[in-house]
């Protein structure tokens, strides 16, 4: 199978022959049995919707939105909202598979308040993007959440408004930023991107003023999360698949079954999603520990103690 999946699947996600060539022309492919499938993956996401929240603790959460055309009919393009969460354990999971016309607060905001009434408590850090929608919603229903931006998608956002000649230095100038060794660091790191690039481009440079607090939010957590809550990737990387699938497939033919096939890949993808590192750290975050430079310092049943060098693993527990 491996070989011919490769052949004639993998190295152009045309998957038909490779079908035809393990099954028969016509086994698998029938419109029948597509029917069947789509109606039954449609029956599993509603009941993934409106499954009980009450024993769920997701500390840190990932959302984005992504965007798929319609095929079939005048239903324009969807906008699938997905939320994955960090349990106390350090486990990743699949929190929310919802459909949205655009990303908009309206949008943002019936999810979380469905994810709300279901008895998902409010996360300690939200991760996502700029879109303001996200985080007008987030400030409505969890607003003791606290707000982290994506640097993949801000970086991005800030060399598009740079001229090529100089998105080199200024990408090695924000790398400075984004793995300074602590919060002082990353500060004075801004302040020299905005001495070197503000005269000439004060918009670019803006990007990062303005939003400075959201974007340093992560070095407020264990230094072990810092990759994890820098951007969205865990929600990026498993799109993969699907992208590989609408590329053939030129989009879901409704959205009733493009959001089934959106929620059966992450799905499957959730089985291989490896926990966040320092797992035993963040029951500790959900606690109230504090973390000063990636360090704990503060205990949640004890006084603040920057000499305190105890096994984390023995406090976690």
């Amino acid at each position: 199978m491996l070989p011919l999946l490769y052949l004639h699947g993998l190295s152009s996600s045309d998957f038909v022959p490779a079908l035809t060539e393990l099954f028969g022309s016509a086994a698998g492919l029938s419109a029948s049995v597509v029917t069947r499938l789509t109606t039954q993956w449609q029956a599993e996401r509603e009941a993934f919707g409106q499954r009980d929240l009450s024993e769920v603790d997701d500390v840190y959460c990932w959302a984005d939105g992504v965007h798929f055309s319609i095929r079939l009919g005048e239903q324009g393009r969807l906008c699938c909202l997905v939320i994955v969460g960090v349990r106390a354990d350090g486990r990743k999971e699949l929190v929310a598979v919802a459909d949205g016309t655009r990303e908009s607060t309206e949008d943002w905001a019936e999810l979380l308040r469905d994810l709300r009434r279901r008895g998902m408590g409010a996360p300690v850090v939200m991760v996502g993007d700029g879109a303001l929608g996200l985080w007008r919603a987030l400030r409505e229903v969890f607003p003791q959440t606290r707000e982290q931006r994506c640097w993949v998608h801000k970086v991005r956002n800030i060399l598009n408004a740079l001229p090529k000649s100089v998105q080199a230095g200024a990408r090695r100038a924000l790398n400075e930023i984004l793995l300074a060794e602590d919060r002082t660091h990353a500060e004075r790191a801004i302040d020299a991107f905005a001495a070197d690039y503000g005269v000439k481009w004060p918009k670019a440079v803006a990007k990062v003023t303005d939003d400075r607090d959201v974007l340093l939010t992560f070095f407020d957590y264990p230094a072990e999360h810092w990759l994890h809550l820098r951007t969205t990737n865990p929600i990026e990387s498993s799109f993969a698949p699907v992208r590989a699938r609408t590329r053939v497939t030129k989009g879901p033919g409704t959205r009733d079954t493009g959001l089934a096939m959106v929620f059966k890949l992450l799905q499957a993808a959730e089985g291989r999603w490896r926990a966040v590192n320092g797992p035993h750290l963040v029951a500790l975050v959900r606690a109230g520990a504090r973390f000063e430079a990636g360090k704990l310092i503060e205990r949640p049943d004890q006084t603040p103690d920057k000499e305190a060098d105890e096994d984390v693993t023995k406090v976690a527990a």
